[in-house]
């Protein structure tokens, strides 16, 4: 099975890093293997077209974007 792509869209600031925090997290209890990336280029953001971050972004699609999801709310936004 291939890895799954995880990326967070954002700044850096500390809601940024608490969702990625809680990807990984979420990642580790449904012992998937992920890549999760961290986005911060400004540029890059804008270019994928969001307005609010932090933005959670699970193989290529926006699942959620200006929250921090809790892990236990991105776990069922994982593939199977």
């Amino acid at each position: 099975m291939n890895p799954i792509k995880v990326e967070i869209l954002g700044t850096g600031c500390k809601k940024c890093q608490q969702l990625e925090a809680n990807a990984k997290e979420a990642i580790a209890h449904r012992q998937l293997e992920a890549e999760v990336a961290h986005i911060t280029d400004t540029m890059e953001i804008v270019k994928r077209g969001v307005m609010k971050t932090p933005v959670l972004v699970v193989d290529g699609k926006v699942v959620s974007q200006g929250k921090v999801l809790e892990a236990k709310d991105i776990e069922p936004l994982l593939p199977v």
